[in-house]
């Protein structure tokens, strides 16, 4: 399944499933509404069903707890940074008011002028877990979706740690939706493709990160059993799993697109703060 969550004009955002053209469905590119939220019990349907292009797709995931960042987890990304791979995990906390969706705006904030974009695929956690081991991992994952861990090196550089420059408002884009369906080998061996173009030609973009999950140092399983071992996880937290190497600058006026096999694209544009 892909759950998304979305907003109709004037009305309150809510939860629905998406069926694509490429699933051969009857209802290509649209989204059938649903009850209540998927993280917290049971849905159901509403019969009510609406084009994709009726309506505004919004983070599919509001964490009610938490976003854990991995640093460093593609050895050819260490490389690029001048960094080692760490010997643990390298860990970080975004707080959830850095969560954005599709389309809506990254802000780079006043003084920052290194703005990086670091595409990513994210694990949804389902369930209220902790020490949970790898090969139960599975039992705790609700899907995946795609996101753009936007860093501001300026800030990485000068602060001497990474709560301003990877935790400001905006700095979290998530999107399109959730994909429920996708086992763990699966997501282990999943393209991330991440394109920059001006906003003024936004055909022609330029590719800048584009490798495989497969090279993860520390797949999801390891990831996520490492986690729960400090803390606990709750259904919405999300982890974001590193990033392969390509990352760079994003200027206001451009737009950045990742794309993950099988999940979908997230693009965002790029803007100043006021």
């Amino acid at each position: 399944m892909r759950i998304a969550r979305y907003a109709l004009a004037g009305a309150e955002p809510q939860f629905g499933l998406v069926e694509l053209a490429t699933d051969g469905g009857e209802h290509p590119e649209t989204i059938a509404a649903i009850t209540g939220d998927p993280l917290a019990g049971p849905v159901n349907y509403t019969g009510e069903r609406h084009s994709l292009d009726e309506v505004r797709l919004l983070a599919p995931v509001i964490p009610r707890s938490k976003v854990i960042g991995v640093g460093r987890n593609y050895a050819a990304h260490a490389a690029e940074m001048g960094n080692e791979v760490p010997e643990n995990p390298l860990l970080f906390i975004k707080p959830n008011t850095s969560v954005i969706g599709p389309d809506d705006p990254i802000v780079r904030p006043r003084g920052v002028t290194n703005l990086h974009h670091e595409g990513e695929i994210a694990v949804v956690i389902g369930r209220i877990c902790k020490q949970v081991p790898a090969d139960r991992v599975q039992e705790v994952v609700f899907g995946y979706t795609v996101a753009n861990d936007v860093s501001a090196r300026d800030w990485q550089e000068s602060d001497g740690q990474w709560t301003r420059a990877k935790g400001s408002d905006t700095f979290c884009p998530l999107g399109p939706w959730i994909v429920t369906h996708l086992s763990l080998e699966e997501a282990g061996a999943l393209q991330i493709t991440t394109e920059v173009a001006s906003q003024r030609t936004p055909e022609d973009r330029e590719v800048r990160q584009d490798d495989s999950t497969k090279l993860m140092v520390r797949p999801v399983a390891e990831l996520v059993s490492a986690i729960s071992e400090f803390t606990t996880l709750l259904p919405g937290d999300v982890i974001l799993t590193g990033t392969p190497a390509g990352v760079g600058a994003m200027e206001p006026g451009q737009r950045v697109s990742i794309t993950i096999d099988q999940i979908g694209e997230l693009s965002n544009p790029v803007v100043d703060e006021e």
